[in-house]
């Protein structure tokens, strides 16, 4: 986790969440979340409206922290992706970037291999949006002093390198 604050115009909320449209189509999910990991909601898609997102945003975060520590103890730095099974509603969790994780909601209509197949590729591109944004805050910075926004810049390639 990072202490630094992460800024996301809403332009690129916009981008955001029309991939996230875009994938719950293709994949005929229920809903995507994407949030940070300290378990800040950043933006969702679909049908949320009987979910407690704030909560599950938070709750997301600490499953995958939790797991963190699970997979140093099997060897692995982390585990990328995590899938919950329900009896009606299942979760696809996966990471995106160092920073983020986009979590899939979806149930029986459509199979896990579905998901993954669209979050992925919802992964790849929700990370080069990421990337404009970090270049975004080099160049333009965010009204704040060219020291600072030179700063988090640097922060940024640190916390999106491959």
């Amino acid at each position: 986790m990072h202490d630094d604050n992460f800024i996301i115009y809403e332009e690129e909320i916009e981008k955001i969440d029309s991939i996230l449209s875009k994938m719950l189509k293709g994949a005929e999910a229920k809903c995507a979340l994407l949030v940070d990991k300290d378990g800040h909601l950043i933006t969702r898609q679909g049908f949320t409206h009987s979910l407690d997102t704030t909560a599950l945003a938070a709750l997301l975060a600490g499953s995958f922290a939790s797991t963190k520590e699970i997979a140093r103890l099997v060897g692995e730095s982390e585990f990328s992706v995590l899938f919950h099974q329900g009896k009606k509603d299942h979760i696809h969790m996966s990471l995106v970037g160092d920073r983020s994780i986009l979590a899939v909601i979806f149930d029986d209509r459509t199979t896990i291999g579905m998901v993954r197949l669209y979050a992925k590729e919802a992964a790849v591109e929700l990370f080069k949006v990421f990337a404009t944004l970090t270049e975004r805050v080099k160049t333009e910075g965010s009204g704040l002093s060219a020291d600072f926004a030179n700063s988090a810049g640097d922060r940024l390639d640190d916390i999106f390198q491959d």
